[in-house]
């Protein structure tokens, strides 16, 4: 009987190609989407669940409410892991990473073996503790992980490094210099695996922490915080008692008797309108559950666009799906003498539905093996759309019954209610010929074909809004200039002849300015929080928290940054060196009202010791993401040599960097020259709201062409089945125009209400999405106006190719018969 169905199904197929081609390929259109979005999703989902004991290893998150308004942290002070590890039996394990590119060592580092001179840029150096080791418990290919950074100056480097500084040679025992620090090597005590992709920690140089005091004192303060610490909890102890205790038995033993110690103002606040908590984080949901941790620097996924891209991946789905029923169920007039005649000589309901669900399986799996094959084809371009290196898992055993499984819901999904639909026919009603119910029973067919562009045109106005949104970032008024500025890296291991390096460039006719500073309004750069009082008021007004930044006197130039108020540094004024510039943020918080700051000193010691006088206010500018407000800064004169930043005037700039580069290489003939620039590096801090927008057209065009293969097809059986009326209208005299418009109007009033419902739905959707980002565009009325229309236009060019082309049939063609 089931080789019957499927006979049957087949022919059907071969009898009615354009439909057949226009269902399946929909469908696999829609399928290879789906595909694509399900491996995104799956991979982000996998992030750190590999770890042994992954159920029982947490990260330290600190949560401050401030008069309702919540702030997450994941900072805390150096010797906060080895105190609860102490202070509480449930931990077995706690450890810290150190990443601040602050501090020397962390995050990036010109690189050498020990017995080469020539220097190599790398990333991905932290520093971790001998416990983190024994939490995450990575594999190693040589050396002993339990004993790997015991002990001080000892490294741990990736499989990949080890090959490349070490072929053919075992590492361990090696020695390693960074910044040309031959006073401080490095001795390799171990090689570990390549930390995975779906590791949420990505590095490849771990240096110890055992040893290592970034300051005088550093290591047993807990009035600074510098590091994120991990922990690993006993099995069976419950995550949330912990961390409830953890947050009273904490703040009563370190951090009330270090506030009352500096006569901290907030703490009269503690317990009132500002709460302090400490929570644990899983392992495994760090990755897409750190959006709203603000010190987090890492660059991390964001549940809310899982949620999203599902639903849209689930949305396209459904627009394929509906093309299959509203085919299906117009063209019931065809089937309706079959269904007839198969009831009159004895033919069941039921086998009548599932006839026709095998029809329906039928093009479910012929769509899931095309849109397999059509996801597999354009796997690489959404891997450089999506910045992954997602791999098609055809070996995957699981791949099979999934693609098995899926076939069979959406065949079921599809297929259903046209079965029952057309299963529903009267043999009595079918013979007197009262066969037309597909076209006068089309309200169904209507709501569908209105989610479906509804659902297109929300699509296309996100999209709209995405791209406005990006193109507002990048051309704003940002408080500096951006453009034509080459960051020179690695400029640490100049040592002492920084300044005449940069002298040297100075000389150069097209250099304009030159500064010196790894203080910049770009992401991966330094960054420096402090409090800050005016002077004499660290004990009687709570601290105002900024950035404190290292600068030198050509910086403000270099940048194009404006002065508002006061003068900047002068190399003449031996007392500059005492001098801080704050920006509009900070002095509207230090000096409320139309207080002048200029002249007035302020601190960012607690006890008052250091004052710096205030000589000039610098214009707000935006140096952290636009998803965030201007926050104070302060910047003093200081020695911040990694980065040489070098504004330039010229129409050659491949002339220009020619000519830098051969300034580099006489002072660093052993160093290559690396650049990057700044309006790049600023452009990629929103590399993610791009790749959102490249991926929310291209979904919003196969949402579209979805939409309007179903229209095509749906106007081509209307056109069909009123040829004789169409051919009627043109004999008593109507025209090509009236014929399309009678045709059409009902289609364009569809998406007219499809229009309708999609607008405030959007607004409230792109709403939600723009309150991320402090400065944002506004959504004027005329997006939703050009969504609308680009939809309409499109809608009423695939409807009007069959409308003319049914109005241009001669009459006596389709009346001859009568």
């Amino acid at each position: 009987m089931l080789k019957n169905y499927f006979k049957i199904a087949c022919r059907q197929l071969l009898k009615q190609k354009m439909y057949a081609a226009i269902k399946i390929g929909g469908f696999a259109l829609s399928i290879a989407a789906c595909l694509l979005i399900t491996l995104y999703i799956r991979h982000e989902l996998s992030y750190d669940r590999f770890y042994p004991d992954a159920d029982r290893i947490y990260r330290v998150v600190g949560e401050v409410t401030d008069n309702g308004i919540i702030n997450k942290g994941v900072s805390t002070p150096a010797p906060f892991a080895a105190a609860i590890k102490s202070d509480f039996p449930e931990i077995e394990e706690a450890g810290r990473f150190m990443s601040s590119r602050l501090f020397t060592g962390a995050g990036s580092n010109q690189v050498r073996r020990a017995d080469s001179a020539d220097n190599t840029y790398e990333e991905g150096f932290t520093y971790i503790d001998q416990d983190l080791l024994n939490i995450f418990q990575w594999p190693f290919v040589a050396g002993d992980p339990a004993h790997a950074l015991a002990e001080p100056n000892t490294i741990v480097i990736s499989r990949r490094k080890a090959e490349k500084y070490f072929p053919h040679e075992n590492p361990v025992g090696k020695v390693m210099v960074l910044n040309d620090d031959i006073n401080h090597p490095y001795r390799i005590t171990g090689v570990m695996e390549n930390l995975p992709s779906n590791s949420h920690i990505q590095y490849d140089f771990l240096l110890t922490l055992k040893g290592k005091s970034l300051w005088p004192g550093e290591q047993t303060t807990w009035a600074a915080t510098n590091y994120e610490s991990y922990v690993k909890l006993r099995p069976g102890v419950d995550p949330v008692r912990l961390q409830q205790r953890m947050t009273g038995d904490v703040l009563n033993k370190y951090y009330i008797p270090l506030m009352k110690q500096q006569g901290d103002k907030t703490l009269e606040r503690l317990g009132k309108s500002l709460q302090y908590h400490l929570l644990l984080q899983p392992v495994s949901n760090i990755h897409l559950h750190s959006y709203d941790i603000g010190d987090d620097q890492e660059r991390r996924g964001d549940i809310r666009f899982i949620w999203l891209f599902g639903a849209v991946a689930s949305f396209i789905l459904l627009i394929a799906c509906i093309n299959f029923i509203n085919l299906s169920t117009a063209r019931s007039a065809n089937r309706a003498k079959e269904v007839g005649l198969k009831k009159t000589i004895g033919a069941y309901r039921t086998s009548l539905i599932q006839q026709f669900l095998a029809e329906s399986f039928l093009y479910s799996f012929l769509s899931i093996l095309l849109g397999s094959l059509l996801a597999w084809l354009l796997l690489p371009y959404f891997n450089t759309l999506a910045a992954q290196s997602l791999v098609f898992p055809w070996k995957e055993p699981w791949l099979a019954p999934a693609l098995l499984l899926s076939a069979v819901i959406v065949g079921l999904l599809s297929g259903l209610y046209p079965a029952v639909y057309l299963s529903a026919f009267q043999p009595i009603q079918v013979l007197k010929g009262n066969i037309s119910r597909g076209v006068k029973n089309a309200s169904l067919r209507s709501v569908l074909v209105v989610f479906q562009f509804t659902t297109s045109i929300i699509l296309i106005i996100s999209t709209v809004v995405i791209y406005r949104q990006m193109q507002f970032i990048l051309h704003r008024k940002v408080g500096f200039n951006k453009d034509q500025v080459v960051m020179i890296q690695g400029a640490q291991t100049l040592g002492n002849q920084v300044k005449a390096f940069k002298g040297e460039l100075q000389q150069l006719p097209e250099v304009v300015h030159v500064a010196i500073s790894d203080y910049l309004p770009v992401n991966n750069t330094k960054r420096n929080g402090n409090g800050f009082w005016k002077e004499g008021r660290t004990n009687v007004d709570v601290p105002v928290y900024g950035q404190y930044w290292t600068v030198d006197n050509d910086y403000l130039a270099t940048m194009g940054m404006h002065l508002v108020a006061g003068r900047n540094f002068l190399p003449s004024m031996p007392t500059d060196s005492q001098a801080v510039i704050i920006n509009q943020a900070m002095a509207r918080k230090l000096f409320p009202g139309n207080e002048n700051p200029v002249g007035r000193r302020i601190t960012n010691n607690n006890d008052g010791t250091s004052l710096h006088e205030v000589i000039g206010v610098v214009e707000n500018f935006n140096f952290e993401s636009m998803r965030n407000h201007i926050e104070p800064l302060c910047m003093s004169l200081g020695n911040s040599p990694t980065i040489v930043s070098v504004k330039v005037k010229t129409a050659d700039m491949q002339k220009m960097l020619g000519a830098i580069g051969g300034v580099w290489k006489s002072f660093l003939p052993n160093q290559p020259f690396r650049y990057n620039f700044l309006d790049e590096r600023f452009a990629s801090m929103y590399s993610d709201v791009q790749r959102t927008g490249y991926i929310f057209t291209c979904f919003s065009v196969l949402a579209i062409i979805i939409a309007c293969l179903g229209l095509f097809a749906l106007s081509a059986f209307m056109a069909e089945q009123r040829s004789k009326e169409i051919s009627i209208r043109k004999v008593l005299g109507a025209s090509v125009a009236q014929v399309t418009a009678l045709i059409s109007r009902d289609f364009v009033r569809l998406v007219l209400i499809a229009m309708m419902l999609a607008s405030p739905i959007a607004w409230w959707a792109m709403n939600k999405w723009l309150q991320d980002f402090a400065y944002q565009v506004n959504l004027s009325w005329w997006i939703f106006a050009i969504a609308g229309v680009l939809v309409i236009a499109i809608a009423f060019a695939t409807i009007s190719f069959q409308s003319v082309k049914a109005a241009l049939v001669n009459p006596v063609k389709s009346l001859k018969a009568e």
